[in-house]
């Protein structure tokens, strides 16, 4: 029975580890099929025979519900319903950080919190330097985003070589840029004026959805089905409909309905009724009492699994290798010209490309030292300087968010074709970039157990 209770042991340190080489494998293959989208709606429109595909993109399609109605183009569903679940299981993963990852103690979010800032302000300066009364200066957000699946499926193609730490240190950073941009988008990039009823409404289902967590009410419909309500209010309402996502997130139950010595006991009572029951004559399926044993500890294991990893865990593959691939080849495309990047420059140009590709490095190696400095965080034992700027040119990999955050910062498709243009661009040479500046920086690393 010792052997039993070893089995179904918690040991929250492999836990924690086993579930973040989880999200790291996904999001590092999900940054490799992002790649590959991207390249096809370039080549979508800049190919004559094909361009026309992008004209489904303004196909309009909907429906009425009462005096509110929701109709939209392809495009506009794309970015505004399937991106509110890429939102949703980004507020899932922010949720997880806070209440079991990196971000669970100051000591262990100090760092990468710190980075992220630096990573955040850094090159949102260097863009409004460029574009300060410009008609482009709106556009500084673009610069501040980083796109995790595609820095972490960059990070991957080194994997054996690169420290875990290192690994732990750019997710939680990206994680921590993510709710950034969340802020950012919620509080400067309206997409129309506020109604605020709306919000009041939005807030007053999210405050049931609270409490249904705080009574430790577990049945999913009960989440999915006010989650909808919020985003359709939020739709409505002139706050981008993908922040609701993130605010619906942090309502689902992220604790467990039963604790640890309960949890063992049950299954080491039901494991011994199953043993008890056993019959050479009778199989499994046909012994009722070992069914009832069977049935019982799957109980318990719901118990066990929070809803927040059920939900996350089941919508992590469909947003990694469906809904971000289906964003990019409905935004990515755009037609390449190459009077863009010959001078002279619209401020735009050298705005992103310089807070993308100088101010995400600079500023999260400067908030990083910043912090060790101050004593307020520890750089971990096996990373280096070195090894902390490199990972911040990875960040410099903007695409998702800084396409995301150019369709709403313009109105000028001119300005944003050509912002769409810069990030594609100088998230390539940030990727290669950052794809050898972490190789030489750990030229002399020994993994040990690594992925």
């Amino acid at each position: 029975m010792n052997f039993v209770y070893k089995l179904v042991r918690f040991n929250r340190g492999r836990e924690l580890k086993n579930v973040f080489l989880s999200f790291f494998k996904n999001q590092s293959s999900g940054g490799i099929v992002l790649m590959i989208c991207a390249v096809a709606a370039l080549i979508i429109a800049n190919a004559p025979s094909l361009s026309h595909l992008h004209d489904y993109l303004n196909l309009y399609f909907g429906f009425k519900l009462g005096n509110a109605e929701f109709k939209m183009s392809i495009l506009h569903w794309i970015n505004d319903g399937l991106m509110a679940i890429f939102f949703f299981v980004v507020g899932l993963e922010i949720k997880r950080e806070i209440l079991v990852g990196e971000l669970s103690s100051v000591k262990q979010a100090a760092l990468p919190i710190f980075a992220a800032f630096g990573g955040m302000v850094v090159p949102a300066l260097i863009y409004f330097a460029f574009n300060s009364g410009e008609v482009s200066a709106n556009g500084w957000g673009i610069p501040m985003a980083t796109d995790i699946a595609f820095a972490l499926g960059i990070l991957s193609l080194l994997s054996k070589r690169v420290p875990l730490s290192l690994k732990i240190f750019l997710t939680a950073l990206a994680i921590v840029d993510d709710l950034g941009a969340i802020i950012i988008l919620a509080i400067f990039y309206p997409t129309s004026a506020i109604n605020f009823s709306l919000l009041f409404t939005a807030a007053g289902v999210l405050a049931i959805m609270t409490l249904f967590n705080y009574l430790k009410v577990r049945k999913p419909a009960l989440y999915v089905i006010p989650g909808i309500i919020v985003w359709m209010l939020f739709l409505q309402s002139g706050i981008h409909a993908t922040i609701a996502g993130v605010l619906v997130a942090m309502t689902i139950p992220g604790k467990t309905t039963i604790n640890e010595v309960r949890f063992l006991i049950g299954m080491k009572h039901f494991l011994n009724k199953f043993k008890t029951e056993s019959s050479n004559r009778i199989e499994v399926l046909a012994n009722p009492a070992q069914q009832e044993a069977i049935h019982n500890m799957h109980h318990k294991l719901k118990q066990v699994h929070p809803l927040m990893i059920k939900f996350e865990h089941g919508l992590h593959p469909w947003v990694t290798f469906l809904i971000m691939p289906i964003f990019a080849l409905a935004n990515a495309g755009v037609k390449i010209d190459l009077a863009l990047f010959t001078p002279p420059f619209a401020p735009i140009v050298p705005g992103i490309f310089f807070g993308l590709l100088l101010g995400k490095p600079i500023g999260i190696l400067l908030a990083s030292w910043l912090a060790v400095k101050l004593k307020i965080a520890d750089l971990p034992g096996d990373i280096n300087w070195l090894q902390v700027a490199s990972a911040g040119v990875i960040a410099g990999i903007g695409f998702t968010m800084s396409i995301f955050i150019d369709n709403l910062a313009f109105t000028d498709q001119t300005l944003i074709d050509m912002g769409k243009a810069v990030i594609l661009f100088t998230s390539f040479v940030a990727a290669v970039m950052g794809l050898i500046a972490i190789y030489f920086s750990t030229k002399n690393y020994k993994p040990i157990n690594n992925i």
